[in-house]
């Protein structure tokens, strides 16, 4: 019998990464521990450890050390939050807000402690940069918001005025402070059921200042338009109503005919 001997198996190839992909990489890294972290509690060298590499790597790449890191991990993930906001044109309006929604808490899921802490403010290295990237995504997705009613000062749209801005600007608010405390609560309730009353808050903002406010009314005309009754804007009247069916005692009586 003639024995052959052993073929060693084939070595691994090595790649050199380029530098934007290196630098991909440790943002990756960096994004996964301040997930779960706060900030100021991640190490340099926990962030070269989860990507591979020495901590002098991760100074040649980041030589401001952490702070210029963490900005740099912000930037990254207000991009990819903002995203979240960004839905076609297509379908009723509030459909496509629930799906912005479901994108939103899905976000907020994943990157949980991370998310707190970035909009409980606080940390050692928050700065004046880090606020004003934050303000960015609030500020992007008021746009997107504005941009599904109709009113973003497009080709053949026209821009929203102060009060339907400012409705929309505090709805952002709102969802930010009911997911923050959705996390304090154990991401309870479920998450679809915290996105379709947050789509029924946005309805109701509208409604309520459509009454004193002809732009938002004629919005919401729009808005009402394109709905169906299966979809939110129509599950929700449907339920609300009856309820306010019974403020009509509230209405000033009608003159008594003669």
């Amino acid at each position: 019998m003639t024995s052959t001997a052993a073929v060693p198996p084939p070595r691994a190839t090595y790649r050199r990464l380029s530098v934007e992909e290196r630098r991909a990489q440790l943002l990756l890294a960096a994004l996964g521990l301040f997930a779960h972290r706060a900030p100021d509690e991640v190490s340099l060298d926990e962030v070269a450890v989860a990507a591979g590499v020495s901590r002098p790597l991760v100074y040649r790449y980041f030589p401001g050390g952490r702070q210029q890191l963490y900005e740099a991990a912000l930037g990254s993930a207000a991009d990819e939050l903002t995203l979240c906001f960004t839905e076609p044109p297509v379908g009723p309006p509030t459909e496509r807000v629930a799906r912005v929604l479901d994108r939103y808490l899905c976000f907020v899921d994943e990157h949980d402690t991370g998310f707190s802490a970035l909009l409980r403010g606080g940390s050692v290295v928050e700065t004046s940069r880090t606020t004003t990237i934050v303000d960015g995504v609030r500020r992007a997705a008021a746009d997107e918001i504005l941009r599904h009613l109709g009113r973003v000062g497009g080709a053949g749209e026209q821009p929203a005025g102060p009060r339907l801005r400012m409705m929309v600007r505090s709805w952002i608010a709102a969802v930010e402070a009911a997911s923050l405390m959705w996390l304090d609560d154990g991401k309870q309730p479920a998450a679809a059921e915290l996105r379709g009353w947050l789509v029924d808050h946005l309805i109701a903002l509208l409604a309520a200042t459509a009454a004193s406010d002809p732009e938002t009314a004629a919005v919401m005309n729009d808005l009402l338009a394109l709905e169906t009754p299966e979809g939110p804007a129509g599950q929700l009247a449907e339920r609300v109503i009856p309820v306010v069916a019974e403020a009509a005692h509230l209405l000033p009586a009608s003159p008594a005919s003669d």
